[in-house]
């Protein structure tokens, strides 16, 4: 079935006693790398858990590679790799027996590329999962994801807590990955660097609902900070603005729709910013009101 985005999210709701998934809706485009960004109880692994249907959702609607969730074909379901924050496999196991179970689940399991990956990786074989580190355990997960040919991959917090070294190789596996034009990655992280390397959109979460999502060119291009005096941010059109620091120097303000902004505001010189200070300032800049 053709189409043009491999996820679509629409008016996702999910509620909990402490938490509600607030209408989310965003698509990722077939061939494209979306980073899901948000602080820690955002809603992120609520959102991933609702997209592949591990949990019931209040509402809203979600298709993955042109099916619905709910009812998507065997075929389509072999073309999903997952990557959940922590390994699920049994620790008694060794990538032999790994193998051996992921062949019989999978019809479109490859052997050969499996043991491709578990030498590029440097898995030990001999060892049991339960002697692993965390970032083999990782290692591992994403080896089984990109083992059975899928189409998109499904990776909550891959990199997270994996040294530099190790996120580093990782990461340049997802771009090599992306280079075959049907493959997409939905890769959820706090690791705003790695998103920073990797992606073409960001979708940033922040309690429960979607603030943004863009590609991420045009983010950087149309968010800026303006470093100015504490009353000189009383005459900015509040439109403009997402958040403000005060400091005792003055008032770092992030500004929105850079370009239409300097054409108002000539006085004011805009700095350049990045996908983690536009994240900072909006969990925990002022907003004005």
């Amino acid at each position: 079935m053709a189409n043009t985005d491999a996820l679509e999210i629409k008016g996702l709701i999910k509620r909990y006693k402490d938490f509600t998934l607030d209408k989310i809706s965003f698509t990722v485009p077939s061939g494209t790398i979306m980073g899901f960004i948000g602080e820690n109880g955002a809603g992120k692994t609520t959102t991933i858990k609702a997209i592949l249907d591990l949990i019931k959702a209040d509402d809203g609607h979600v298709s993955i590679l042109g099916y619905p969730s709910d009812k998507l074909p065997m075929d389509v379901k072999a073309s999903i790799g997952v990557v959940f924050d922590g390994s699920n496999l049994h620790e008694n196991l060794n990538v032999n027996n790994v193998g051996y179970i992921m062949k019989s689940i999978y019809k479109n399991w490859d052997t050969e590329l499996f043991s491709q990956y578990v030498k590029r990786f440097e898995l030990p074989q001999r060892k049991i999962i339960k002697e692993y580190s965390r970032g083999m355990k990782m290692k591992l997960s994403i080896a089984i994801a990109l083992s059975h040919h899928s189409k998109i991959l499904i990776l909550d917090e891959a990199t997270s807590g994996l040294d530099p070294i190790v996120r580093d190789e990782i990461l340049d596996i997802f771009l090599e990955y992306i280079q075959e034009e049907d493959h997409t990655i939905f890769l959820s992280s706090h690791i705003i660097s790695d998103i920073e390397k990797v992606a073409d959109y960001v979708t940033f979460i922040h309690k429960g609902r979607i603030v943004f999502s863009e590609s991420k060119d045009e983010l950087i291009y149309q968010y800026g900070i303006l470093h100015c005096r504490k009353e000189d941010v009383s005459g900015v059109d509040k439109n403009y603005i997402v958040g403000v620091r005060e400091n005792s120097f003055g008032a770092d303000v992030m500004i929105k729709r850079k370009e239409e902004f300097l054409k108002r505001y000539r006085q004011f010189p805009i700095d350049r910013t990045s996908i983690e200070e536009i994240m900072l300032f909006i969990s925990k800049g002022k907003e004005m009101l």
